[in-house]
């Protein structure tokens, strides 16, 4: 089966070579010959598709910018039967890749996901209980993160893939989504023990109040619809207010 790793991005030159090559490295460490690498450009200004390209991945470009069309933009252009996505200030790991494809290789899993572990300086508590409390969730609930999400290409085609009626949130929806799909075929949704490295950039750009208050304006009726409500998904700090 080929493996289409499927990277989205927008202005990531900074982070998306070492995404790619992290990719490269756990293939060839897992011996993992018959795969592709995918990056969507969602519309970048910084030279993230020249990056990505001189890293050995294949670029293609989605203009408008939702992180949920380009995961779909990234899967359509790509040929694999296995779809992987890693976003691009994410790292892929031996470990992970390994228990991905044991995982999809049995014949029984129709997806799923891994944990989460931020790169960097020490955590704060906050952000240590933030990271602790989604894996317990990721766990227990089996849902998927955004930085890692693996497929059977048929469970993402046959389900319509992420939701892009939303600017965020669109993983749990499809992990959701999937579970389902999977269940009425007799497969199962796995949520691996290894965990994804991720750049701890968010909470170095935003603090614990601002993040709360964006969680809180996720859940009010038709928000995740609306782009310009979401600005801890697409913007730089400074664009949240600090207090109330």
């Amino acid at each position: 089966m080929q493996t289409s790793f499927l990277v989205p991005a927008y202005n990531e030159a900074q982070f998306v070579a070492r995404a790619v090559e992290s990719v490269h490295r756990s293939a060839r460490d897992c011996a993992l010959r018959d795969y592709e690498i995918v990056v969507c450009d969602n519309d970048s200004t910084d030279g993230t598709a020249e990056v990505a390209r001189a890293a050995g991945a294949r670029v293609v470009h989605e203009p408008h910018r939702q992180i949920a069309r380009a995961r779909n933009a990234a899967a359509s252009a790509s040929s694999g039967s296995w779809l992987v996505w890693l976003d691009a200030d994410a790292l892929m790991t031996e470990e992970v890749l390994g228990a991905t494809l044991s995982a999809l290789d049995s014949g029984r899993v129709c997806g799923g996901g891994a944990q989460v572990a931020l790169e960097g300086a020490p955590l704060d508590r906050a952000a240590r209980c933030a990271v602790h409390g989604w894996n317990w969730i990721a766990r227990n609930f089996r849902l998927a993160a955004g930085s890692y999400f693996f497929a059977i290409r048929d469970g993402w085609a046959e389900t319509g893939g992420f939701n892009e009626a939303v600017y965020a949130g669109e993983e749990i929806g499809f992990s959701r989504t999937l579970k389902r799909w999977g269940r009425a075929r007799g497969l199962h949704f796995r949520v691996l023990d290894h965990a994804v490295p991720s750049s701890a950039r968010k909470v170095e750009q935003f603090t614990v109040w601002q993040t709360l208050r964006q969680m809180a304006v996720c859940v009010w009726p038709g928000n995740l619809g609306r782009r310009d409500r979401l600005h801890f998904w697409y913007e730089r700090r400074g664009d949240l207010p600090v207090s109330p």
